[in-house]
């Protein structure tokens, strides 16, 4: 088989999981019902991917890449930003990357700890390069911020990433346990959210 007939397959099989994550939870979708989704049979899925995880792990690394695509975009594209303008800009790059930030709200402990070595690293290198992207246009759009600044705000902008989804999209239970419990809770947008924290970063 050619690289680029397994590269259509992986495809298939993450654009299935995409799909099926679009109407069910994590825990309800299986190899079975990935595979069902599929044009080719269920026990093919493990000539490319092990575990359920594995799969979600790929779909995770695409969603990085896409972002990162949009990211280098955004600095290529602008000679330089406002600090409002820029929070703007990239809180709209996230919100494109909704799959990735609901993705980051479950438990990646368990995702890793069932993917093989070789499929983590290569979801770590997506993860890393989009690190570098992020750093790469803060630096260009705000030469006046040190090199430890900008340190400072990526490594606080990806993990404010992992709480995004979780506190934007409540679902109506959620909702209504909070207020039977008289939970204080402001209902915020995925780009307000985003946009706000990046903003609070810079200053």
């Amino acid at each position: 088989m050619t690289k680029e007939t397994v590269d259509i397959r992986k495809e298939e099989i993450i654009n299935s999981c995409e799909k099926l994550y679009a109407t069910n939870s994590f825990r309800d979708i299986t190899i079975k019902s990935i595979g069902e989704e599929t044009s080719f049979s269920r026990t093919s899925i493990y000539n490319y991917f092990q575990t359920k995880e594995e799969i979600f792990l790929a779909l995770m690394k695409r969603e990085y890449e896409r972002w990162i695509e949009d990211l280098n975009k955004m600095h290529d594209e602008n000679a330089e930003m406002s600090k409002e303008v820029f929070a703007d800009k990239l809180a709209n790059t996230v919100v494109k990357r909704k799959n990735l930030l609901k993705l980051l709200s479950m438990n990646m402990y368990d995702i890793e700890e069932n993917s093989r070595m070789e499929e983590l690293i290569e979801f770590k290198k997506a993860y890393g390069k989009a690190i570098k992207t992020v750093r790469k246009c803060v630096s260009k759009f705000f030469t006046n911020l040190s090199e430890k600044e900008k340190d400072e705000f990526v490594y606080l902008f990806f993990p404010l990433m992992y709480g995004i989804y979780p506190y934007a999209e409540v679902t109506e239970k959620q909702k209504q346990a909070m207020e039977t419990a008289d939970v204080p809770f402001m209902y915020l947008s995925i780009y307000e959210i985003t946009y706000n924290g990046i903003l609070k970063l810079l200053n």
